[in-house]
């Protein structure tokens, strides 16, 4: 395959011929036999180093990337949001780390590696190692999530810059330890920023989605989100500091701060006009956490080509996610109460962190007038999927993909499920498999599992444009049989509209026997 710079026959992004003397083998010297395995242990990053080294993260959409990097400047850190990944990123992961690696790991491994090497064609690989720590989440598995290190640390190497230091921020403790050398410090008020921005800019994303297919004004949408988020930025990198521990929980808890906030982005997106009476599919998104999270290339832009394609997107939230983790922690808990000491206490302690969190979750949306949706109980979605898929196979999302598509489908919040599944993902082509049984019980559920392999858009989009027109008419259908049931035309209908109705934070309440914006604003205007 040739060096890491050279003649290749894979493409790679325009500033590799440039540090070309820094180029290794793209396979790594073999190991012996006997040399155990050696776990990645970057060289420290100390706190005197804070005000000369710059932090690099992503993985994100947009908006919850901008948020968090004003509460991690807020903390003193220099922050800087790697771009989004693009297929180049995909086929230079793919060519300096090892081939097997499902496609989300190929895209993140080589979007750092690009953007390392595009700083290494300016200052040198020797500066960039001095200049920039790169932090990323890290895990046990069961998926090879839990090996993203190793791969990052391949390519490294792979491009001459080994020396260069990662580090990983768990997910099951919300209070770490400091990094080698204390530079680092994944504290409380680090996660509680995090966290509370996270979930702010989930309730914004959604808006933002329930917005922008029915703008009367194209743009509008975009527009307000996009100061929203600015908005919000400024908010979190000027948060007041209330200690390190339980003073800095305590005013989180209790402040209007953030409440505040919103109430200032609700503004801007009431001075966006919508037309709900616009007929569109709703598309529910589950899948692979990074791929229903990130906005791009790596997912074959498949939030805004669903857009184009006439559909209503329903964001996967990453609220969802925390809430989930949290629930496995308290499956534990709950196996061994009878067994194990306080495990009762502890699974009550897990269940008052969920409580905690819809709490927090739900104050964001009422700032909002209550128009993002509420988050799913997670202990529904297990008992949902519990006929199909078991609750304690924890890799990736586990039963939650099984059990949110039946919720939507229950539930009448979506007309069709698009799941996004990485390319060799063994957690997804299990939620796949068990979604065969799901499809077998309740055949008219609408459902697209779309294998993400990077470089097979056409296939992807084609399957689910198909689904999706029988999704379209099914939403058409719907909306008429609701004119036919109130027995009023859609022109009569339209002229009730007033200009309040118009805003976007105008709740319009589900109905629960339509899933279409347009069905539950029709029943709605016939009883105001």
């Amino acid at each position: 395959m040739g060096n890491a710079f050279g003649d290749t026959r894979i493409p790679l992004s325009p500033v590799i011929d440039a540090v070309r003397t820094k180029a290794r083998t793209v396979a790594p010297p073999a190991r012996s036999a006997t040399e155990p395995y050696r776990a990645y242990k970057p060289q420290p990053f100390t706190r005197e180093e804070r005000d000369k080294v710059t932090i690099l993260f992503g993985g994100l959409h947009w908006r919850a990337e901008r948020v968090i990097q004003g509460t991690m400047e807020n903390l003193g850190y220099s922050m800087q949001v790697l771009p989004t990944a693009t297929r180049e990123d995909l086929l230079a992961g793919r060519e300096i780390a090892d081939i097997g690696q499902c496609c989300p790991t190929s895209f993140t491994t080589g979007n750092l590696a690009n953007f390392l090497r595009s700083k290494a064609t300016e200052v040198g690989a020797e500066e960039v190692a001095a200049r920039y720590i790169y932090v990323t989440a890290g895990s046990c598995g069961a998926c090879r999530f839990g090996q993203y290190h190793q791969s990052y640390e391949l390519a490294l190497r792979n491009v001459g810059l080994e020396s260069f230091r990662m580090f990983l921020l768990g997910q099951d403790g919300i209070d770490q330890d400091p990094s080698a050398g204390g530079g680092l410090e994944l504290n409380l008020p680090f996660t509680l920023g995090a966290v509370w921005g996270i979930v702010i800019t989930d309730v914004v994303q959604d808006l933002e989605y329930q917005m922008r297919p029915y703008e009367v004004r194209p743009g509008d949408t975009e527009k307000a989100a996009r100061e929203s988020v600015e908005f919000l930025y400024e908010v979190f990198r000027k948060r007041p500091r209330r200690g390190a521990k339980w003073g800095a929980l305590a005013w989180h808890l209790a402040t209007p701060y953030f409440v505040n906030a919103l109430k200032e982005v609700r503004r801007r997106f009431d001075a966006v006009e919508v037309d709900r009476l616009r007929v569109k599919p709703i598309v529910k998104i589950t899948g692979e956490f990074y791929l229903q999270t990130v906005e791009g290339d790596p997912n074959y832009n498949i939030h805004r080509w669903l857009e184009a394609e006439g559909a209503e997107v329903y964001p996967a939230a990453i609220s969802i996610w925390f809430d989930y983790l949290m629930r496995l922690a308290g499956q534990d808990f709950e196996d061994h109460i009878g067994v194990q000491k306080h495990a009762r206490l502890k699974f009550g302690g897990i269940r008052t962190g969920q409580a905690a969190l819809r709490w927090i979750y739900n104050r964001a949306r009422r700032a909002l007038g209550d128009v993002p949706h509420a988050i799913p109980d997670q202990y529904e979605l297990r008992r949902l999927a519990a006929p199909y898929y078991n609750s304690r196979l924890n890799g990736g999302e586990g039963d939650m993909l099984v059990g949110k598509a039946l919720w939507a489908y229950h539930q009448k919040k979506a007309h069709m499920i698009c799941e996004l599944s990485p390319y060799s993902c063994m957690p997804n082509t299990m939620s796949v498999g068990a979604m065969a049984a799901v499809i077998g019980r309740y055949p008219d559920l609408l459902y697209a599992p779309l294998e993400i392999k990077g470089d097979a858009e056409v296939q992807a989009l084609s399957r689910c444009q198909m689904i999706l027109t029988e999704a379209k008419k099914r939403a058409q259908r719907e909306y008429e049989d609701v004119l036919e049931r109130i027995g009023i035309s859609a022109d009569k209908l339209a002229a009730r509209v007033t200009p309040g109705m118009r805003k976007a934070t105008y709740k319009v309440p589900r109905s629960g026997v339509a899933a279409s914006t347009a069905a539950n604003f029709a029943l709605h205007l016939v009883s105001c």
